[in-house]
């Protein structure tokens, strides 16, 4: 059962549900009938200004402040114009997300993706081992999805619903029509240990902040809070990880088309000599989906709270934990430079902590 925050409509009055079906109805209707090249200026134009209100400004600080740190030799210059490009990415997604299901199939789905670097994650998936597929927010993750489904691979998506029924509905149906699976986040974990056994191969967007209790692992240069479910349900099954990513491209016609890459795989047999598997697996993925921003770091949201929760021994002011130095040392891609710049952030967040605002 739903905890109370996530009922539907918030107890909105039947009259203000029903008004907003209709509203989302006619919203889809207005994105989805413009030709790609309109619905890439409108979204632009809409979420520029959308961006730069007054309501908005807390959120638009909070990429501000990310892009510095993911980024620090970047000119302030930079950092705006990536900062309003997240909003226009976001906004160019709700066309996308009314559009895709419509026009892609499994006629037309080479016409707009093409792949990069997939055949090793590919051979893991029609090998019939287990396999979890992570991305981040960055890119298309719907078209990423609804790629896999028309290919084949029974794929079951794990997504958060909305608060408001209608627009969760609608979701819902748009992500079900090329055969993609959706699973409510609560209580998909009860639910996945029985499909992987099927043969399923569920697909999580992994860089949401995780809490408190995550695995703190690097997200460019900063700890961030990962999940350690999905370390551990990798674990369970001797699962292969793929990471990649659909990152958007204009196509010469004016059409869009995405480029569908895989940044990593791996497996058991990479983690299974690290003294703790779960921080290297939860490493190792943030470290594919940090290369996959990196490739197009306007088609990534910023303004999440992607570092909001801290660990441990920041929050109780502590110094940093030799534990934690030595998982971090054994990572293969670890330098002595890298290391030491992720022990000084987070010396640096200890102290904002307790004496000031950290970013």
């Amino acid at each position: 059962m739903r905890g109370k925050k996530h009922l539907p409509n918030r107890g909105l009055p039947t009259p203000v549900v029903l008004g907003g079906m209709a509203g989302v109805r006619a919203a889809v209707a207005a994105i989805a009938a413009p030709t790609w090249s309109m619905a890439w200026d409108m979204t632009r134009f809409s979420g520029s200004y959308y961006a730069t209100r007054a309501m908005n400004g807390v959120r638009l600080r909070r990429a501000r402040d990310h892009l510095r740190i993911a980024f620090p030799d970047a000119s302030e210059a930079e950092v705006e114009k990536l900062a309003i490009a997240a909003y226009q990415h976001l906004f160019m997604l709700g066309a996308e997300i009314a559009r895709s299901p419509r026009t892609m199939n499994i006629d037309s789905v080479l016409d707009y993706v093409e792949f990069s670097n997939v055949s090793k994650g590919l051979e893991a998936i029609v090998s019939g081992r287990p396999c979890i597929l992570m991305t981040g927010h960055c890119g298309n993750w719907e078209v990423l999805a609804i790629t896999a489904a028309l290919l084949g691979i029974p794929m079951h998506a794990i997504y958060r619903p909305m608060d408001f029924e209608p627009l969760d509905n609608w979701i819902r149906r748009e992500r079900s029509r090329p055969g993609l699976i959706m699973l409510d986040k609560f209580g998909a974990m009860h639910q996945l240990p029985k499909l992987m056994e099927q043969g399923a191969c569920p697909a999580f967007v992994a860089d949401q902040n995780a809490g408190d209790r995550g695995v703190f692992v690097p997200y460019f240069g900063r700890l961030a809070s990962s999940y350690k479910s999905i370390g551990l349900l990798a674990m369970k099954f001797n699962a292969t990880i793929i990471c990649g990513a659909a990152h958007r491209r204009h196509g010469a016609d004016g059409t869009m088309r995405y480029r569908f890459t895989i940044h990593d795989t791996f497996g058991p047999e990479d983690w299974a000599t690290h003294p703790d598997p779960v921080f290297y697996l939860t490493a190792r993925y943030r470290r594919a989906l940090e290369i996959a921003v990196r490739e197009a770091p306007e088609q990534y949201l910023w303004m999440y709270r992607i570092w909001k929760s801290r660990p441990r021994h920041e929050r109780l002011d502590k110094p940093f934990p030799d534990k934690l130095r030595e998982n971090l040392s054994l990572l293969p891609w670890m330098t002595d430079d890298e290391l030491q710049r992720i022990i000084e952030r987070s010396e640096y967040d200890r102290r904002a902590l307790h004496g000031g605002d950290a970013a």
